[in-house]
């Protein structure tokens, strides 16, 4: 049975005042369907009206709707097809609603309809890297908790303790910070919501790393902003093309992740590290390096190239303590200029007036003495990367699953068919996985998977035992080119 969809006189009316904005209108417009669709007032397989017939309702030529539609195909959240027109996409299929095993998925899924957070009965979460439980460290600074006495509890720009440690966590990796420089936000995506709302009109360019960050593309979508993707190679973003972007385009906002970028676990060397930081100031682009994996290094010893912030005073670092300590503990950061940090403060106070101050409070004592919580992570990311490698290597020889030098994820190679499918294939067999397709703005990475280490050595073990099973039975039904491994997209 198919699900109710509105009439078009309903969904004009649920639209709004979608075009009080500024930008192309086919984006404001894919904007606000796309609030519809997360919202769920559009649910999954709903149809949407033809493009002609709501140009006409919403007075504009049918190019609008054709380019809005056509920008929502591209991020997942439609399926387009001759003859049945324009629908929703489907949510991520749970395994009893699961089609036949010869059936296969082609549309892009969003990383929104992938249940990356919390997962179905039985289905094992290779798709949501996070900490799956919080360390002894944590539960312990909660038990000296002890709360100010005489303290409202409001602090916009974050607790002045915090700041301060966070600031000298810059200091020690050589980047000498106020703690005016610093404002505390409830986890990293705030932070990058916040720079997103304060930096990036409807139709501004956002330069992005292709692939990325899934919950920073989704933002940079939400502000209805014109991404401008850079390709990823084995040494971070091509620094000389995100030039050439800047250039031409002079985008509101670069964001970029130098170190352990997720998903490819690449890391930008230092010398281009100061091209693209010179750059950015040359050409007036608010530069945004994503930090929070910068400290889960493997052992190269050499502590490997110092943040972006080193090589310049208007570089915008966002890091957090997810990763390191636990995805539960909502204390993420923004390091950058003074003014700017004022500005996002009072940004943040008009929705939260603050972040939670007992988590504040925990995260600065943890920070005092960060060392041994940061060293027990780290032996654990080791440990659970060496055995997801050794299983995969054992059941699934055929892969490309190169080493990582830091992180928590491995950017895995299919020899073919494509990520989505499989995924969904995946799932069925209860394993839900992170197709690197839905994390490219360029549209490639169709044949790669993002799967964390993170799980006990038992569950990685019927992680991989279960994604073997989905091979064998996908295999047969996939459409086989062949490909060399060194050949697959990055």
């Amino acid at each position: 049975m198919d699900p109710i969809a509105p009439t078009l006189g309903e969904l004009v009316a649920w639209l709004g005042r979608w075009s009080a904005g500024r930008g192309p209108l086919y984006l404001l417009l894919a904007a606000r369907i796309r609030q519809l669709v997360d919202e769920g007032l559009l649910p999954p397989g709903a149809a949407l009206p033809p493009d002609r017939r709501l140009a006409a309702a919403l007075s504009v030529g049918r190019t609008t709707v054709v380019a809005a539609y056509e920008t929502l195909r591209q991020e997942g959240r439609l399926v387009r097809r001759q003859g049945s027109g324009t629908r929703v996409a489907p949510a991520a299929l749970e395994p009893s609603a699961a089609p036949g095993p010869r059936q296969r998925v082609t549309e892009t899924s969003n990383p929104m309809f992938l249940h990356l957070l919390e997962a179905s009965d039985g289905v094992l979460l290779l798709s949501c890297a996070a900490p799956p439980a919080p360390p002894p460290a944590l539960a312990e600074a909660y038990a000296h908790l002890e709360l100010p006495a005489h303290d409202l509890g409001y602090h916009p720009a974050g607790l002045p303790a915090l700041r301060a440690a966070i600031a000298r966590r810059y200091a020690d990796r050589g980047v000498p910070t106020d703690p005016a420089q610093v404002l505390v936000t409830t986890g990293a995506q705030q932070a990058i919501g916040l720079l997103t709302r304060l930096l990036v009109a409807p139709g501004d360019g956002v330069l992005v790393e292709a692939p990325s960050y899934p919950g920073a593309l989704d933002l940079f979508r939400e502000a209805a902003a014109v991404p401008h993707p850079v390709p990823v190679g084995p040494d971070g973003v091509d620094v000389p093309a995100a030039i050439r972007v800047m250039e031409r385009h002079r985008p509101a906002l670069a964001y970029v992740i130098p170190r352990f970028q997720n998903p490819t676990g690449t890391v930008l060397p230092a010398l281009p590290g100061r091209r693209l930081v010179a750059a950015a100031e040359e050409h007036g682009v608010p530069l945004v390096e994503d930090e929070v994996l910068a400290e889960l290094d493997f052992g190269s010893g050499d502590g490997g190239p110092p943040p972006l912030s080193s090589y310049g005073t208007e570089v915008i670092g966002v890091g957090s303590l997810s990763k390191a300590v636990w995805g539960g503990l909502r204390i993420g950061w923004v390091r950058g200029p003074a003014p700017l940090v004022a500005r996002l403060a009072r940004l943040k106070a008009l929705h939260d007036l603050g972040s939670d101050v007992p988590s504040q409070l925990v995260a600065a004592r943890l920070l005092g003495d960060f060392g041994p919580v940061l060293r027990s992570r780290l032996a654990e990311l080791r440990a659970g990367h060496a055995h997801l490698r050794a299983e995969l290597a054992r059941r699934l020889p055929d892969w490309h699953c190169p080493p990582a030098a830091g992180g928590q994820t491995l950017w895995v190679g299919l020899p073919y068919g494509d990520g989505v499918s499989f995924a969904q294939s995946a799932l069925r067999h209860g394993v839900a996985v992170l197709p690197g397709s839905t994390m490219d703005a360029l549209g490639g990475s169709t044949r790669r998977l993002r799967l964390h280490f993170l799980l006990p050595p038992a569950t990685l073990t019927e992680a991989v035992s279960r994604l073997a099973s989905a091979w064998a039975e996908y295999a047969p039904g996939a459409e086989v080119r062949p490909a060399a491994l060194n050949a697959i997209t990055v």
